[in-house]
């Protein structure tokens, strides 16, 4: 292990940079802040972590995590105040991995249950989705350009790692990417609030898409026209809707189901 102590170290100054989205993009990497996201970083994808950040008070605490690190990564030792500066959490852990961006996965290549957000903003709730398909044993997620970035620290922390293990398709344009999928097979399927029940819904199958929009607009009209179903959860009490995450949640669960 190498040790830096200076906060104007370049190696340093671009693991700080790593917050934004421009960075992430120039550098192609994002960072895994604290102990469970590195934990994850270094068992799903070990070849992809360049960097390993280690504050010096803790190097003993996380030798097993180090030992996991491959040969091509740099390890450095840091002092608490360094640390401090890297991480994106007002209380670090002592623990940071740099980690490469993976590649877009060609639309093409999603197999089984699918999820794609078109606009969905809140990084919160792109992240908790993310989660949720992962637990769920959804097979893989498509994003539009209006999505929030599933690297941003905010969605990465939401995700617990699973934006590490699910393959994400990063499409240009939501009624393409719906139009693709029905010539393969899949049935497509809207979250309109117009729609039809969902719970009287035919069976569908495995090759399967759900559609989740924007928080505040949902779904343009040319993806849910796109779509071979537009069905909607029933609201029994006084609300209208569900928090996008909760919908997507609930939705994705009784596909596997039944």
């Amino acid at each position: 292990m190498k040790e830096l102590t200076s906060l104007k170290n370049p190696v340093v100054q671009a693991a700080r940079a790593l917050d934004t989205a421009k960075e992430r993009t120039r550098q192609g990497a994002f960072l895994c802040d604290g102990e469970h996201m590195a934990g994850e970083a270094l068992s799903v994808c070990p070849e992809r972590v360049r960097t390993l950040f280690v504050q010096q008070d803790c190097v003993e605490r996380f030798a097993a995590l180090v030992d996991k690190a491959p040969a091509s990564a740099e390890v450095y030792t840091v002092p608490q105040n360094v640390m401090a500066a890297i991480s994106q959490v007002k209380t670090p852990q002592g623990i940071a991995a740099v980690v490469e961006l993976p590649e877009s996965v060609p639309l093409d290549e999603q197999q089984g249950r699918l999820m794609l957000l078109e606009n969905v903003q809140d990084p919160g709730n792109v992240g908790t989705i993310l989660r949720t398909l992962d637990a769920a044993g959804f097979a893989g997620c498509i994003l539009t350009p209006g999505c929030a970035d599933p690297y941003a620290p905010k969605a990465l922390r939401a995700t617990m790692g699973s934006a590490l293990r699910i393959p994400i398709t990063f499409a240009e344009d939501a009624p393409a990417a719906v139009q693709s999928l029905n010539d393969r097979g899949y049935a497509t399927i809207a979250a309109a609030l117009d729609g039809e029940p969902f719970y009287q819904r035919e069976a569908l199958g495995e090759k399967v898409c759900v559609l989740i929009g924007n928080e505040g607009q949902g779904l343009t009209r040319e993806a849910q026209t796109a779509c071979t179903h537009r069905y909607k959860l029933p609201m029994r009490g006084g609300s209208e809707s569900l928090n996008a995450g909760i919908a997507a949640a609930v939705m994705m669960y009784d596909l596997m189901n039944r």
